[in-house]
């Protein structure tokens, strides 16, 4: 279930996958940027929205760190357009319908809610640095003040650079 192939230290697996807009992005157009993946459960829930709205907000200072920020979920595109339209997102939003990128990070898991077991997204945030590689790793997230969380760590890799 868990096929989980992304371990801190080591270069993360280029992907690609749609986006919203329509085109497809590759992990591997980000090189020489930080790049921050965030997995999310699904567009226009309240967490979700408020996660992507906690990026949005702190989206400039995560740009002049020269940093990218990603946003998965198993969404549709279309989905992914209408939320990224609502809330006014200013990054991607990837469509991995059918969880190959959610398994390679490990995100995908079996849950539980009012007694029910079902497979999902675990929310997660991933940090990778300008060479490719998996610096941090944020697994089964509170939104409330994880974003000040991941600034922190894309300000350190800045300094460390």
């Amino acid at each position: 279930m868990n096929q989980q192939s992304v371990e801190l230290g080591q270069p993360v697996p280029n992907f690609t996958l749609p986006a919203n807009g329509g085109n497809e992005v590759s992990l591997s157009q980000f090189r020489g940027r930080k790049v921050v993946i965030y997995f999310y459960p699904k567009d226009m829930t309240s967490a979700c929205t408020q996660e992507a709205c906690d990026f949005r907000d702190n989206y400039s200072v995560i740009s002049k760190q020269d940093a990218v920020v990603l946003g998965i979920s198993g969404d549709p595109v279309k989905s992914h357009n209408r939320f990224v339209e609502k809330q006014n997102l200013p990054f991607l939003l990837l469509s991995d319908e059918d969880h190959e990128v959610c398994r390679m990070f490990g995100v995908w898991q079996l849950k539980k809610m009012y007694g029910r077991e079902y497979e999902g997204i675990v929310r997660s945030t991933f940090l990778i640095d300008e060479e490719g590689r998996l610096v941090r790793e944020w697994r089964g997230i509170r939104v409330k003040g994880h974003v000040e969380n991941v600034l922190e760590a894309i300000k350190e890799l800045s300094l460390e650079s």
